[in-house]
């Protein structure tokens, strides 16, 4: 059984300083200019189905220089998911967004429902998560805080924690629910042909609804056989080939 156990943690520790090693090679010959060659490192560490935030940023500048919007700005996208507030990854995607051809405008949403995202999008919904067993923990230092207090001042502090922090921790573990329902619910998708016709009906022959470039994003909303049906952030409808996009989930 304990040489089990090692075998696999052996196993698991070789992948890490593996991919580690292929990483730092992809930074290689991005800092001496050979970006195709820094793409095929740092796609091949995402084909052995690992991921992170340096990664997709790194990849995403490498496909900027080379000045192919789309996958530069997917992987901008792919790094966002992952750290929503990054300032350096927003700067770039604004970037590289600048390149895109298409000009959708963003009808803003109203209502309840978008105060409240305004508001959880701060954070992923696994930061909302381990916000919520952070306060599962300061409620319990604050129990033993109380118990174990002897004076009068003190325990009044802790006793008002206990009531505080409760509606915290019930605040954070809905803001997660939220998020991750959010995120489920929405498909974003980016354009990768460079210039494509999205079409009022999933066939061949049906009329053109409008046509769509290379980096813009899309949210799909159903599919059917090769086609799906995308809405932009105008609220425009259509059905798409399946091969000019990419979704990001």
């Amino acid at each position: 059984m304990m040489k089990r156990v090692l075998y696999i943690t052996l196993f698991f520790l070789t992948q890490l300083i593996g991919a580690q090693s292929v990483f730092d090679k992809g930074n290689e010959h991005y800092r001496n200019g050979n970006y195709n060659e820094a793409i095929a490192a740092y796609e091949s560490i995402i084909k052995g189905k690992k991921e992170s935030c340096d990664l997709y940023f790194n990849l995403a500048n490498a496909y900027y220089k080379l000045d192919q919007v789309g996958p530069a700005i997917y992987y901008y996208e792919k790094a966002l998911q992952i750290s929503p507030n990054d300032k350096d990854i927003q700067n770039n995607l604004k970037f590289a967004k600048s390149k895109t051809i298409d000009d959708i405008k963003e009808i803003p949403k109203v209502g309840f429902e978008k105060f409240i995202q305004n508001i959880t999008s701060s954070f992923h919904s696994d930061t909302w998560a381990k916000i919520a067993v952070g306060f599962s923990v300061l409620f319990l230092l604050f129990f033993i805080g109380y118990y174990f207090s002897e004076t009068t001042l003190s325990k009044r502090i802790y006793f008002i924690g206990l009531f505080i922090v409760p509606f915290l921790l019930l605040l954070s573990v809905l803001a997660a629910w939220f998020e991750e329902s959010q995120d489920q619910k929405e498909r974003p998708a980016i354009v990768f042909a460079e210039k494509t016709t999205v079409l009022n009906e999933p066939r061949n022959n049906a009329t053109e609804a409008f046509i769509l470039h290379e980096g813009t994003k899309v949210f799909v909303l159903e599919s059917l056989d090769q086609w799906k049906k995308i809405q932009l952030t105008d609220e425009s409808e259509g059905w798409i080939l399946s091969e000019a996009i990419k979704e990001l989930k």
